[in-house]
């Protein structure tokens, strides 16, 4: 597994934080796996009784993007060991484990000035994700000719419809970083982050 996430992490994150991001699987292990489907949060982690831990991230992301959202999913691994299920998911506990985990990797050598500066202005209380926080959700997509050109959710007026993940929803009122929606196909009702991309919408003219 090591030599595998080795060669994983070695093109999707900065070469200067590798080791110490193999060091963090080498001291806590859980599973790692990628996915290539496009989605509205960047990684995921999830433990179940009697099952290994795992961390699952989507595949395209600039470097700076994958290894922030790899720390933020292994601050989640720590809680757990610690806490289990009695934490809140991006409560205290998290805040800190984030807060320690990324400390060594703020440095010019892992991070862009601009991104180092924003991120660590973001870290004084990070949020539960980087799209809660747009200045610096813009910065990582700027540095992604993929995404720099997308549509966010925050740019289309309300009642606009648009596409999510093949889902097509209706934007409805911005709830401090998130957007109420309404699924079209099955009327139910989603927050979804203000400065997530979206495709092919549909502009409300009202």
């Amino acid at each position: 597994m090591s030599l595998t996430l080795r060669n994983l992490l070695d093109q999707h994150i900065p070469t200067p934080a590798v080791n110490y991001c193999i060091g963090l699987w080498e001291q806590k292990p859980f599973l790692f796996k990628l996915s290539k489907k496009r989605a509205s949060k960047s990684g995921d982690f999830t433990c179940r009784h009697g099952q290994i831990p795992a961390l699952q991230l989507i595949k395209i992301f600039t470097l700076s993007n994958f290894l922030i959202t790899y720390i933020h999913e292994v601050a989640h691994h720590h809680v757990h060991l610690i806490h289990a299920f009695r934490a809140e998911a991006h409560g205290t506990e998290w805040k800190r484990a984030f807060q320690e985990l990324l400390a060594p990797l703020l440095t010019v050598e892992v991070f862009p000035n601009d991104i180092l500066a924003s991120l660590s202005e973001h870290m004084i209380n990070p949020k539960a994700s980087t799209y809660s926080d747009s200045a610096l959700t813009k910065l990582l997509r700027s540095k992604d000719p993929r995404t720099s050109r997308s549509t966010l959710l925050s740019e289309l007026p309300e009642g606009s419809v648009f596409d999510l993940n093949g889902r097509w929803f209706k934007k409805g009122k911005l709830q401090r970083t998130r957007v109420l929606c309404l699924e079209v196909k099955s009327k139910r009702q989603f927050l979804v982050p203000a400065d997530v991309p979206v495709g092919h919408a549909q502009l409300s003219i009202f």
